[in-house]
């Protein structure tokens, strides 16, 4: 379970950088910010489920 988890906060974070890298381009593509940014956070939608499970077990 908590390796998971640890994969999830590992994905979250190199959408994180992937979203930096995109807006520092010259002239960032907006279409790829946005799917990013989405996965993102349906990562972090993921991450927040899980917590609340194990805090209510």
């Amino acid at each position: 379970m908590l390796i998971f988890s640890y994969k999830l906060t590992q994905l979250h974070a190199r959408l994180d950088e992937q979203i930096r890298a995109e807006i520092k381009r010259r002239i960032p593509n907006s279409l790829r910010l946005y799917r990013l940014n989405r996965l993102r956070l349906d990562v972090k939608h993921r991450l927040r489920a899980r917590a609340l499970r194990l805090q209510l077990n």
